[in-house]
């Protein structure tokens, strides 16, 4: 017991704890429905897709934060709007619209001027989040959740049932444009502690995980966010004795949670709660 309470014993790991907790609550029930709608090259592009902006506010001086939010909401939004060509396809507008974008961010990152923190924003400083970190994660996973919430039903009926949704009141585009939405917020909230290239592990992962050991789509939401926040707590247990990095050691755990459940359970198909 005290291997595993040892690393929660300084206030830098219960900081980090509490932040991969926060997370948690929202990426893992979110990356249950970037599966169901087949969005998970979406999601690993939103991190690419922030560089511009992100380089921009280093250069500029402004708050790096709020650069990242401006670049995932505009390549969430110029992804939707590429997708609706249907001559492209929803992975080739994806991929022209986040190649170019991250091009730009290359170029411009190559200015003497960026600050050398930038890094810690790529690939995360968990065990140097703040208070304030805390907060803005906090806000930015409670207006997440209130938009899953919010947007359950349209979710639902365009994940499981794309053609038929538009008889029944919903517009299939609208709920990709959400989804897109709050993939972006997500990156962002993962951002600071995580970066915006591993963090995408904490989305993806725990709701790939959920979803190979139940078939109920009630079921898989808690279940994702059960697995995030062990794969968090995990992470950072095995940063504290293995001494690696502590966002690479929660992306890794992530993965092996997600490798456990798929040696362990035969393939299934999720399907909806009332089915």
């Amino acid at each position: 017991m005290s291997w595993l309470l040892d690393p929660f014993r300084e206030a830098l790991t219960q900081r980090a704890l509490a932040e991969v907790l926060i997370l948690a609550l929202a990426c893992g029930p979110l990356g249950v429905w970037v599966v169901l709608h087949r969005q998970g090259y979406a999601a690993e592009s939103a991190a690419h897709a922030m560089l511009p902006s992100l380089v921009v506010a280093a250069l500029a001086g402004a708050p790096l934060l709020l650069g990242a939010a401006a670049g995932v909401l505009v390549g969430a939004v110029a992804i939707a709007l590429a997708a609706r060509d249907r001559r492209l396809g929803g992975d080739v507008a994806v991929g022209v619209t986040v190649t170019a974008l991250f091009g730009l961010g290359a170029m411009l990152a190559l200015s003497p001027d960026v600050p050398p923190r930038l890094g810690e924003l790529l690939f995360g400083d968990l065990l140097g989040v703040t208070g304030g970190d805390l907060a803005q994660a906090g806000a930015l996973v409670a207006a997440t959740a209130a938009a899953l919430a919010l947007g359950h039903r349209s979710l639902a009926l365009a994940g499981f049932d794309r053609d038929g949704a538009a008889a029944l009141g919903t517009r299939p585009g609208r709920a990709d444009l959400l989804l897109l939405v709050l993939i972006a917020l997500a990156t962002v909230a993962t951002v600071r502690g995580l970066g915006n290239l591993l963090g995408v592990a904490l989305l993806l992962a725990p709701g790939a995980a959920a979803l190979n050991v139940t078939r109920r789509l009630a079921a898989a939401l808690p279940a994702a966010a059960a697995f995030a926040a062990l794969s968090g707590a995990g992470g950072l247990v095995l940063s504290y004795h293995a001494d690696v990095a502590a966002g690479a050691a929660v992306a890794l755990c992530a993965v092996a949670v997600f490798a456990a459940t798929l040696a362990v359970t035969p393939r299934r198909r999720p399907r909806a709660a009332g089915a």
